[in-house]
């Protein structure tokens, strides 16, 4: 993968249908016990080769080709890549002038590389994990005031 983020490509339909009978037949072979997965391959000469996969990587193999099977475009983001302004924003389904003023008012983390901001990925992920926090704190508040004044929800 060159920089940060790879171009994004949606699956054709074949592709999305190969993702979805090779993630099945992975998925069967997926290690119990974190154990290494030892798959042969054959290359276009007819050579077989074993190929020794980590079990994380085969878990993380099987999710990339169950989002491949729905025709979900992926991409791997290494977790201390860092992002431009628009890649952080496209991450967190914002705008960049969003994305900015979050930056420019301290509720997250980046630095400058010359005039340009970028942004952590791991910080990303950390202010996604706060959002959520605060917003399922939000709502069980919600909740248990409608609760307590017998909205009927």
């Amino acid at each position: 993968m060159t920089g940060a983020l790879a171009e994004l490509m949606k699956p054709t339909e074949a592709e999305s249908q190969q993702a979805k009978e090779t993630g099945r037949l992975l998925a069967r072979l997926l290690p119990k016990h974190s154990e290494d997965l030892q798959l042969q391959a054959t290359d276009v000469q007819g050579q077989k080769q074993a190929i020794l996969l980590p079990a994380s990587a085969v878990k993380l193999l099987v999710a990339l080709l169950a989002e491949m099977a729905q025709g979900h475009a992926v991409t791997l983001v290494p977790y201390h890549a860092e992002l431009t302004t628009q890649q952080a924003a496209d991450f967190l389904n914002v705008s960049r002038p969003y994305l900015v003023k979050l930056l420019e008012r301290g509720e997250m983390p980046f630095h400058k590389t010359g005039k340009h901001r970028r942004v952590r990925f791991e910080d990303l992920l950390v202010y996604q994990q706060k959002l959520r926090e605060a917003r399922s704190l939000a709502l069980d508040q919600l909740t248990a005031e409608a609760q307590e004044l017998d909205l009927g929800y």
